[in-house]
């Protein structure tokens, strides 16, 4: 059974966290200085503690009430009092993530040419070998292109759960592809190599069937968002691993941190084009549109996203200038 001395000594401390919570009101967690947020989280630990040590007790029913709405109260400030910083994510995807894929280009473009080189490995061997594309497509697919019909009907049909699908998908081998970089990057250079032989595989044997050009008047409008952010979450991965491979004068662990941190800035801003893209992919991509229409949203879209990648290349330049004019 609980004390009246012990509940005595307790009390001060569930007035003062109750103090702080009126305190805070509506403001949440700015209302608080320094010292009274410190003071808080100690406080919500230890009135944690204490209704722990009251619900032991059958007759404290009333203290375990008050003391769980107490603790309810300061977990929704503590937790849930922040608001999002909207400023910040603006100039992250307006200014950060450009900067930081600049400073990785290289490795994104090594990601491209990796899986550019699958998908030409793919195209060859299953031009000399026709028998290469039952193995790597199955026979479902063979049979679906050489009845020259488009696997992509079934897409139309249900086209928010297909889009849904289909960002999950993506976003998910783009999360894969990232984290594949600890392996020293053999596994991200794995997944690059066998996307790009799928894909020229698929290339080879819907020629062979007369359909390269619905193909491509499917690929078009969602690849031209989808592709180079599967190249930059692969990029991500080869930064993990030139982290790794490659400290210089750093301690390889600090190193390590260091291209995780660039790695998961570059993955992050991927996840907007392969939503965007997988939009597409389920309500443009399949429909019937004219395929000069597909061709030119794919132009105008690829040309959106080197140019908002490449924004502050102009700023940099003339930030340059002035400083030589300066000097």
């Amino acid at each position: 059974m609980i004390s009246t001395r012990w509940l005595a000594k307790r009390k001060p401390h569930w007035q003062r966290l109750e103090q702080l919570l009126d305190r805070a009101g509506r403001r949440g967690v700015a209302a608080l200085g320094h010292d009274e947020l410190q003071e808080l989280g100690l406080l919500y630990r230890q009135t944690a503690s204490d209704l722990a040590t009251v619900r032991e007790d059958v007759t404290s029913r009333n203290f375990s009430s008050y003391l769980n709405q107490l603790l309810a109260r300061a977990h929704n400030l503590i937790y849930m009092g922040r608001r999002p910083n909207w400023g910040g994510i603006i100039s992250f995807y307006a200014d950060t993530y450009p900067r930081i894929f600049r400073e990785t280009s290289s490795l994104v473009l090594l990601a491209a040419l990796i899986f550019v080189a699958g998908g030409i490995a793919g195209a060859v061997v299953t031009f000399r070998d026709p028998g290469f594309a039952h193995q790597i497509l199955g026979p479902q697919m063979i049979e679906t292109i050489e009845k020259r019909e488009m696997w992509t009907h079934s897409i139309l049909a249900v086209k928010p759960m297909a889009a849904s699908g289909i960002m999950t998908n993506n976003i998910t081998v783009g999360f894969a592809m990232f984290a594949a970089g600890i392996t020293a990057g053999l596994g991200t250079i794995w997944m690059l190599i066998t996307n790009g032989l799928l894909l020229g595989v698929l290339a080879v044997a819907t020629a062979r069937a007369g359909m390269a050009l619905q193909l491509w008047d499917f690929v078009a409008a969602h690849g031209a968002l989808e592709l180079p952010a599967i190249f930059i979450a692969a990029g991500a991965g080869l930064e993990i691993a030139r982290g790794l491979l490659f400290p210089g004068l750093l301690p390889r662990k600090e190193s390590l941190r260091q291209a995780g941190n660039r790695g998961a800035k570059l993955l992050l801003g991927t996840i907007p084009l392969l939503v965007v893209a997988g939009v597409i992919e389920a309500f443009i991509s399949p429909v019937k549109i004219p395929t000069p229409l597909k061709f030119l949203l794919s132009a105008s879209l690829f040309t959106a996203l080197v140019v908002y990648l490449s924004s502050g290349l102009a700023k940099k330049k003339v930030q340059g200038e002035t400083e030589g004019v300066r000097n």
